[in-house]
Formats: C-alpha cells, sequence, structure tokens
C-alpha cells in the first residue's frame, strides 16, 4: 500500500487505500469552495404553535466565514441573553460556507438580528433545544484548488469502489441519472481532531491516561512546531529546558491563553508542583478541551488499529471470524448509511455469511474501540490487533477511569464509511455524504495525496 504522509503517520494513519497517483492540489482556497450542509432529523411545530409547550424557536443558517461558536456568541449578544440558550446540533469550520440548524430559547422571528456573513431562514418552533443526536450527517461540496493530475481521480474512484466492497462500479447504486459513484474509504479520525498544525492533542490525552499529568501539560506546552513562528517556538522551548512557569509568561504570545492559562496555575503553586497541581493546571482549560484531550487519544489508538487492520489484509466491507458489528439506524435520512453503536453483535465462525450479507446491504458494519472503561474487545485477529495496539501504547480500558471531564466509558465505531461521490471535472469537484463523526478529508485525502496542512 502506497505510505501516507508524514504528518498523517503521525496520527496512527499509515497508508492510502488507492495507489493512483493524487490530483495535488490543495482545499479551501477560497471558502466558498468548501460547502457544508447538515442532514438534519428534527422536526418543528409552525410558528403559531404555543411558545409555553414550544418555546424554542428554530432557525436555518447560512454562514460565510463564521465559526459556529462565535456565530451563537454573536446571536446571544443581540438578543441580549445567556450563550446556553442557543443551541445546534453539530460543530463547523468558519473557512467554509455552512448550513446548518440553531434553537434559540424564548426567542421571536422578528429578534433576530441582521449578521453579515450570514442568512437565516426561520422554520419553526419546538418544544427542546438542539442537540448533537439531532445531527445525522454533513453533505459536502468540495473544489480542489489548483490540482496538478486533475484526470486522476478516475482512477481513485475506481480504487475506492472496489475497497469499499461496492459490486457493480460506477452507478450501481445511483437510480435518478447522476453520475454518482458508490465508494468506500477507511473510517480514520482526521487530521482536525489532533491539531492540523501542531498534531499534539492525543499526546497530551495519552499521557492523562497513563496517570503522568506532567507529561500531559508538558506536552501541550512544550513540542515546538516548525509549523508555528519562530517566537512561539523559543517560548515552548523555553518551557522544556527550564519549567521556569512565572518566566515563561513573559514569553509565551497572549493569543496561546490555554498555555497562558497552564502556567498561570503552575506560577501560583509555590514550591515544585506534583502531579496534582499538573492536574489542576489541565484543569484550567475548558472543560470540552479537557475531554478532547483524551477522546484525541481513543483517536489515535482507534487509527492505529485500522492501519493494522489494513496491514494484515482483513476485509473493512465484511466481517471476519471475531469482529464485532453494529446494525444501521432505521432512522437515518436516505441515501446516509448511519451506524447505530448501540446496537452490536459479536460475530463467530456460524454467523460469517450471514453478517457478511447484512453488510453488503449497508445493514451493518464491522467496528474498532474507542477504547473506555466499558469497551469489551474483539475476538480473534481483530481482537489480537486491539490488544497489541493498546499493549504497545501502555494502555488499558480501565485506565479510562479518569477524574471529572477525562473520565470516559467509551464505544465502537464503523471502520469503514461508504458514500456516492459526485465528480465533476471543470473545476475538480467531489460532492458527498458522511454520517455524523466522519471527515470530509478522509475521502479528500484519497484523492488529493498531499500535505494535511492543504487539506484544510
Amino acid at each position: 500500500m502506497r505510505p501516507a504522509h508524514p504528518t498523517e503517520q503521525a496520527v496512527g494513519i499509515d497508508c492510502y487505500v488507492s495507489d493512483a497517483d493524487g490530483v495535488g492540489g490543495r482545499l479551501r482556497a477560497a471558502d466558498d469552495q468548501f460547502r457544508v450542509r447538515e442532514l438534519e432529523r428534527f422536526d418543528t411545530e409552525p410558528l403559531e404553535a404555543s411558545t409555553d409547550a414550544y418555546p424554542h424557536l428554530v432557525f436555518r443558517a447560512t454562514l460565510r466565514g463564521w465559526d459556529t461558536n462565535d456565530f451563537a456568541s454573536r446571536i446571544s449578544d443581540a438578543l441580549g441573553i445567556s450563550r446556553e440558550r442557543v443551541n445546534w446540533a453539530g460543530t463547523k469550520d468558519k473557512y467554509a460556507v455552512t448550513t446548518q440548524l440553531f434553537s434559540v430559547y424564548g426567542a421571536e422571528p422578528a429578534d433576530l438580528p441582521d449578521v453579515d456573513g450570514a442568512d437565516l431562514e426561520v422554520l419553526g418552533r419546538a418544544g427542546r433545544n438542539l442537540e448533537f443526536g439531532d445531527l445525522a450527517g454533513n453533505a459536502f461540496e468540495v473544489v480542489v484548488g489548483d490540482p496538478e493530475r486533475p484526470a486522476n481521480a478516475e482512477a481513485i474512484t475506481d480504487e475506492l469502489c472496489e475497497f469499499g466492497g461496492l459490486e457493480g462500479g460506477r452507478n450501481a447504486n445511483a437510480d435518478d441519472g447522476s453520475d454518482a459513484t458508490p465508494i468506500g474509504v477507511p473510517n480514520f479520525f482526521g487530521q482536525q481532531r489532533f491539531g492540523s498544525r501542531r498534531p499534539v492533542t492525543h499526546r497530551v490525552g495519552l499521557e492523562i491516561a497513563r496517570g503522568n499529568w506532567e507529561g500531559a501539560v508538558m506536552a501541550y506546552l512544550g513540542n515546538p512546531t516548525d509549523a508555528e513562528p519562530e517566537g512561539t517556538q523559543e517560548a515552548r522551548a523555553f518551557v522544556e529546558e527550564t519549567r521556569d512557569w512565572q518566566a515563561a509568561l513573559e514569553r509565551i504570545p497572549n493569543r496561546l491563553r490555554y498555555e497562558r492559562s497552564m502556567c498561570h496555575a503552575l506560577a501560583e503553586f509555590e514550591g515544585e508542583p506534583g502531579p496534582e497541581e499538573f492536574r489542576a493546571a489541565l484543569e484550567r482549560v475548558p472543560s470540552n478541551l479537557q475531554r478532547l484531550f483524551v477522546h484525541a487519544a481513543q483517536s489515535y489508538a482507534f487509527n492505529r488499529m485500522l492501519s493494522e487492520r489494513l496491514e494484515r489484509g482483513l476485509p473493512f466491507d465484511r466481517p471476519v471470524a471475531g469482529d464485532v458489528v453494529c446494525f444501521s439506524d432505521a432512522d437515518a435520512p436516505e441515501g446516509l448509511e448511519l451506524p447505530d453503536t448501540d446496537r452490536l453483535q459479536r460475530v463467530d465462525e456460524r454467523r460469517v455469511d450471514s453478517v457478511t450479507r447484512h453488510c453488503e446491504r449497508g445493514r451493518a458494519f464491522v467496528t474498532a474501540p474507542l477504547v473506555g472503561t466499558d469497551s469489551e474487545l474483539a475476538d480473534g485477529e481483530q481482537g489480537e490487533i486491539e490488544r497489541d495496539v493498546l499493549e504497545e501504547l501502555g494502555l488499558e480500558p480501565r485506565d479510562f477511569d479518569l477524574p471529572g471531564e477525562f473520565h470516559s466509558t467509551g464505544t465502537r465505531r464503523a471502520i469503514l464509511v461508504r458514500t456516492e461521490l459526485g465528480l465533476e471535472r471543470d473545476p475538480l469537484t467531489l460532492s458527498f455524504a458522511l454520517p455524523k463523526g466522519s471527515y470530509a478529508t478522509v475521502v479528500a485525502r484519497e484523492y488529493l495525496k498531499v500535505d494535511p496542512v492543504d487539506l484544510g
């Protein structure tokens, strides 16, 4: 198999599954060349419905140059309400054109402000606020900027069709006359999960799971990379060399507010900090970042397991004895394969053929663990892979029995993501839909085969 870019290998992605040369180029040359539209499953009542029973106003927003959190803050500030009264189902990047749902408790349509770079469409009312489970997936339209070998997209598509175990090739599943091709790619966690320019988030999480709080702090404060400004690199190197937390505050740029928060916590302590002080420093960062540290460690282990399965030549589109599969979500929007990881089944020799038929029809999916306290590992060769990776990383499921926001029970995740890909040639454009939690870059990387920084 073709080796992945070294930056991807650093986050557990060892190879590509397509051997054809990439088309080259880059993504997000302009915001309007990366479009994301949510695939929703959330019902609303008419605007005339009782505000007592349906107090949440629901609207769809198409945003240009807005991060989801920043846009929510803009809405709450304009309405003079708590930020907690604005909710959404999925977070989106600002360097794109995104279309997504929002709910606001206690608002009226006339209250909504005019916002530059945002088009709002009021949909109705709801009895509760939006939650993550209300997002089924996302539809993407991605333009490849300055491709060097655009004609190679055809060969890559054919290889991904074969990898996904999708019989019949082009247009096998398209009954609407479109030029869509069913493809499959490993369901890796994309580079964004770990930090596109400075992939250290998983390193912090691994040290947390190992109980090494000092190592976790230093993984975040230190580790200078060439992708950062020279002053930032020097500040990180200073912290590593001196552990002089007060002096470090004079060197760390103000924009690195989380690093500064950690240093402040350690500088306030009189004497040599121990595990409790280093843990307290980590807890100075927002709770969602604390969780992300551990989630990134789980994601790294997951990527390593998928890479090892590829290395061993085991299939992704169907099970082998010992695999654990999940079944599809019957409420998924039409045309979207959505795994339901609450419905799991262990596959023994007797069930391999019957479960394979379910996988071929998009009704079941082979999984690997996002390891946590409740994780039960697979049997057979996949079980060997899971145990080997955890041993290599010095981890066990019980290691995730952690305090506060760092605790994780774990879950399982499908190892293959399949979609129907629309391919336009001028400009080279990829159109596809993915279930929630899957990354557009895991599709795009197979086509471009470039430095992950150029994938945005």
